[in-house]
């Protein structure tokens, strides 16, 4: 598996014949000043957690442009094809469903935040509940994007159902888990052989770095990887 961060939580990971974006805030991201048609290349899916600003980012342009399909909540999936994604290139879900997405699952698990897009010229859309995203494969890893949260109980439901091996984790306390927090869920409801650190060092209110989360870390058995924005790695 191939993975690359683009700073704030948007990720693309790369296994088999899938290439996904997840939550692809590139265009207006203050942590990436590359554009969104780079990171956009040959992609096959695009994934939502929920429906704020810097989360679906370039997602409509993406979609039209690469034909790739759309796996996000209803009410997201919904908007979007108002915006001008293609009908038959949605694949709507909420909690506890799962969507084959051809060559990997997508389960859509709770997080604990809000959801809706503004537009700047009236108010806010509201777009369905916000989601965690756990992605198994057939033959790879299985990879938890958190979306953005806080902390919760049933995050131990999460683990016993899914046992994902991976982690993208947002630390950047105001509007998720800080750094400390964030540590706490991964070591106490989770096994995960690496855990990545995101939501953070873009909007200047929210850490601008992982150092907390670093910091919380030290001594336990998961794996902290500290990516470099627009730097593939693999897991």
């Amino acid at each position: 598996m191939q993975v690359t961060w683009y700073g704030h939580s948007a990720f693309r990971v790369e296994t088999g014949n899938a290439k996904i974006l997840i939550d692809p805030f590139l265009t207006g991201n203050p942590a990436w000043d590359g554009g969104w048609e780079e990171p956009a290349e040959g992609v096959t899916h695009v994934l939502l957690t929920h429906g704020h600003n810097d989360h679906v980012g370039d997602a409509v342009e993406i979609l039209k442009k690469t034909g790739a399909m759309l796996v996000a909540n209803f009410e997201l999936c919904s908007y979007l094809v108002s915006q001008g994604v293609a009908e038959d290139k949605i694949s709507p879900g909420n909690h506890g469903g799962t969507v084959d997405c051809g060559g990997f699952t997508t389960t859509f698990v709770n997080a604990l935040h809000s959801s809706s897009y503004s537009s700047g010229d009236g108010p806010a859309v509201y777009l369905g509940n916000p989601a965690g995203l756990v992605l198994h494969f057939p033959d790879d890893k299985s990879l938890y994007h958190m979306g953005d949260t806080d902390i919760f109980g049933d995050m131990a439901l999460i683990q016993e159902l899914h046992q994902p091996q991976i982690g993208l984790v947002p630390v950047g306390d105001r509007f998720t888990m800080g750094g400390a927090v964030a540590a706490l869920a991964c070591q106490r409801y989770f096994t995960f052989e690496t855990v990545i650190p995101c939501h953070f060092g873009s909007f200047p209110i929210i850490d601008q770095d992982a150092q907390k989360f670093v910091d919380a870390m030290e001594g336990a058995p998961s794996k902290v990887l500290l990516p470099e924005k627009g730097k593939p790695f693999t897991l």
